[in-house]
């Protein structure tokens, strides 16, 4: 077996693990591969091990990845980054997923741009819910009103919430930040929304988002190892 097999084999079983510990079947939980800064042949061998869901930091940095990696099928690409306007109509026209609304204007500009001949975009609002000012996202008490807003919009199709936990914490305090966006999820569907994706928990934290609920874990250099330094 080889490193990398290795590795998803490890995730996969830890991810199971996690799940049963909270009678949850593992199969509800699916695997984003954030392949940000990694170069096109990691995402081929990942590939080549039944992986499809790939998450990008980086609007151009994809671009060049998504048009290397065309003739995979069923390849699918996440843009998990914060997306500044200029770049919305590039994403809205590359993405299949864009994870990181965080405000009404940037969900219009992603509406109008995408092409009335794709399927809608796949979008997530991104909730700050560790609080930090270094991370982005709505607030909580807003991220209610802005699900609503964004589920209107014409080209978009509102999928649930994306949440970051603290960098530094103990695992009491993480669990509580994704419990705290679980019930943001709960309320959404309570209130109507047609909401399935709930995206939180990442190489070092997946286990505890399990537990609260994550439907979608993002797992990076668990899977590819030691992550070569941003180049944006």
């Amino acid at each position: 077996m080889s490193l990398d097999e290795k590795a998803w084999q490890d995730i996969r079983l830890r991810i199971a693990a996690a799940a049963r510990a909270v009678h949850r079947d593992p199969g509800s939980i699916r695997v984003l591969a954030v392949s940000k800064s990694f170069p096109v042949q990691s995402i081929q061998t990942a590939y080549a091990m039944g992986q499809r869901a790939f998450g990008e930091n980086y609007v151009q940095e994809a671009q060049a990845k998504i048009a290397a990696l065309s003739g995979l099928p069923g390849i699918e690409w996440h843009l998990i980054g914060p997306l500044q306007s200029n770049k919305a109509r590039a994403a809205a026209q590359s993405f299949a997923w864009v994870e990181t609304v965080d405000r009404q204007s940037i969900a219009q500009r992603l509406s109008a741009a995408r092409d009335a001949r794709l399927p809608p975009l796949n979008v997530c609002i991104q909730v700050n819910i560790s609080g930090e000012t270094t991370k982005q996202g709505v607030i909580p008490s807003m991220a209610l009103a802005l699900a609503r807003e964004v589920s209107c919009l014409p080209g978009l199709a509102l999928r649930g919430f994306m949440g970051i936990a603290q960098t530094a914490g103990d695992s009491g305090a993480v669990r509580g930040q994704f419990h705290d966006l679980r019930e943001l999820y709960d309320a959404g569907r309570r209130d109507g929304l047609a909401l399935d994706t709930l995206s939180m928990g990442m190489s070092s934290d997946f286990e505890c988002a399990i537990a609260e609920g994550a439907t979608q874990v993002r797992i990076g250099s668990a899977l590819f190892g030691p992550r070569i330094a941003d180049s944006q």
